[in-house]
Formats: C-alpha cells, structure tokens, sequence
C-alpha cells in the first residue's frame, strides 16, 4: 500500500485504541494463521502486558506508540519490576514478537501511519544444543511405560512410542483423531522398518513390511505424513484395540470422542495429562530431567546419526526451514568430538 493510499484509509478509518488492536490481531492469529491455543494465549498473555506498559505511559492509541515505547518495554522485561520477575532472553525475544507482530498488523491495516516496532530486535538468545537421551535410555523409558494393570499403561506404551517413532510434538499426538491413523499392512518378506541399534529383529527373522503412517497437524495447521516404525504400529493396534474401548465407555457425553488418546473419564488426554504420563514413566525409568521435547530430540539426532539427510529430518519434523533442523547436526558433531577425545591416541597431546 502507498502512502497516499494508506494516508486516505487512516483518515477515514476510526481511531484504533491499544486494546482494539490487540484484539484484531489476536482474531487475525487466530482465524487467518491458525496458530495454536497455547500459542495464542502466551502471545495474549505477553501483549497485555505491553498493554498495561502502554497505559501507564499514557498511549491509549496503537498509532500513539513510538519506537522509544517499544524497546523501553523490552528493556522492562529483562530487568523486571516489583511485579514481574526479570524474563531470560528467550521469554522476552519472543513478547518482543508478539509487539513485532502487533504492530506490523496495525501498519498493514491502517490503524496506525507507521510500524514503531520494526527498528526493535528481541534479544538473541544463548545458543543450547537439543538435549536427546541415548538409544538404551529410550528403551528404558518405552518399557517402564507398559507395566502395570488395566488400559492405562497400553495407553502410555503407545503415546510414548509414537512420539518417539515420529518426532511429534506432545500437542500434535494429544491432538490425533483415529482417522488420522494409517495402521495398513501389507505382504512381503522384509526386516522390520524401524530395526536400529538397541532394537534389532530377534534373529534376524523377517515379517512383513508395514506401510503405516500418521497424518499429523503442527504449527499454522500445517499437515504432514509421517511414517510410523512396526514397534509404534504395534503398540497403538494393542492400545486401540484392549485399552481404547475401556476408556471410552467412561465418558458422559452423548458420543464418543474421536480422538486417539483418551483420559480416565472417556475425554481427549490433554498435554498437560500425556506430560504427567511421561514424567511419571520416566520416573520409573529413573531417567532424570526429561521434557515432552525430549523424545522429538531424540528422534532427529538418531536419524541423523543413522546417516538420515538433515532435509528428510526436517520433513519429519515439520519445519519451514532447514535451518530450524540444523542445530541437531550440530548435536552429532559434538558426539563425534567427544568419541574422537576418548579414542584417538594423540586426541589430547
């Protein structure tokens, strides 16, 4: 849009209050971008705060706010006040987007003559590896997930088994429906698919391949295929089969819910109960400080040291750009430093 353009629509349009904006831009998030319900209420969460900011320094308007405003905010977040604690540089680089986003928005619309926010970078965060859990410690985890009595432990071997088969995020497998599964066999005698160190065919016998994968939904509702390895295959038939029914005669509801996981009382397993699910099974496992982030790290860093392209893995894993999947190549040289120090002979003289 030109400036005469923009001059005409901001003089015909009513003043937009911050507040107002905020709100057009959330809806826009929402409706247009699709972006997820916890992202959308950290970005709320962040720009009522900026709100609040703006308030106290007098700017009722979204074309009041100047650049100074924008990066004494930033500045606010990093060294805290008497209500809020100091925000590390990651927390604050991403409310600095949030305001990024809102204004940028507001400029595009023509609620404000100018983008304040565009001069304003948030911080550069210190750069941490993806901390992934070696192979034995995954099969630790997976088999401390089946044991015990009833549905549940079914369940638990079969979400903790797809996250790890297919890199995906805890909100992505609390969010499959059964009709996004592909569980489909089909004849030919050929090695198991997902054989690999710590987890090779007994004997070496052959089965039948299996061409089973899942439709996933990620960020910005960006859908992708993901083939899903016969160990994950297996332990979902068991649970759709003698666990799912179970729970899905808790619920009160008039139907059932479509989902592949299911809570206690027939409902979807939310991210908050598949997070207990892990931490309690890798309390079991006694592995310590482990994330729902660490099987999808675990993921990526075993393709690639089973010799996976960094783009198939970005594939997998959903990203928009292969940069996003860079950091865990990164992860496999530190590992091949590490294995050269300790074996080399002249390594360390």
């Amino acid at each position: 849009m030109d400036t005469d353009k923009r001059g005409a629509q901001l003089k015909d349009a009513q003043p937009a209050s911050v507040d107002g904006a905020i709100k057009r831009y959330l809806d826009h998030l929402m409706v247009e971008r699709g972006l997820a319900q916890h992202t959308l209420q950290a970005y709320r969460r962040d720009l009522e705060r900026y709100a609040a900011v703006l308030g106290v320094a007098g700017r009722a308007g979204i074309a009041d706010v100047t650049t100074q405003d924008v990066a004494e905010f930033l500045a606010g977040l990093r060294e805290g006040d008497q209500d809020h604690q100091p925000l590390a540089a990651s927390s604050a680089g991403r409310a600095v987007v949030a305001v990024r986003g809102l204004h940028a928005f507001a400029a595009a619309e023509g609620l404000a003559p100018s983008d304040p926010a565009r001069p304003v970078r948030p911080p550069a965060p210190p750069r941490r590896l993806p901390r992934a859990i070696p192979v034995a410690d995954v099969e630790r985890l997976l088999a401390a997930a089946g044991t015990g009595e009833g549905p549940r432990p079914l369940r638990d071997r079969a979400l903790l088994e797809l996250l790890y088969a297919t890199g995906a995020r805890i909100s992505e497998a609390t969010a499959l429906d059964v009709d996004d599964l592909h569980l489909v066999a089909r004849p030919g005698p050929v090695a198991r698919p997902d054989a690999g160190p710590g987890r090779p065919e007994a004997g070496g016998a052959a089965r039948p391949a299996v061409q089973a994968t899942v439709r996933l939904s990620g960020k910005g509702q960006k859908q992708r295929i993901v083939p899903v390895g016969s160990y994950a295959r297996e332990a979902l038939e068991q649970y759709l089969v003698r666990a799912r029914p179970a729970l899905a005669t808790a619920t009160r509801r008039a139907s059932a819910s479509p989902a592949v996981f299911l809570n206690a009382r027939g409902g979807r397993l939310t991210r908050q109960g598949a997070w207990a699910v892990l931490r309690a099974t890798a309390l079991r496992a006694g592995i310590a400080d482990v994330s729902p982030h660490t099987l999808r790290h675990s993921f990526a860093t075993h393709l690639l040291d089973g010799g996976a392209d960094v783009r198939v893995v970005q594939e997998l894993l959903g990203h928009a750009s292969v940069t996003t999947t860079q950091v865990y190549t990164l992860v496999t040289v530190e590992k091949l430093r590490e294995i050269y120090a300790s074996a080399h002979p002249r390594a360390l003289g």
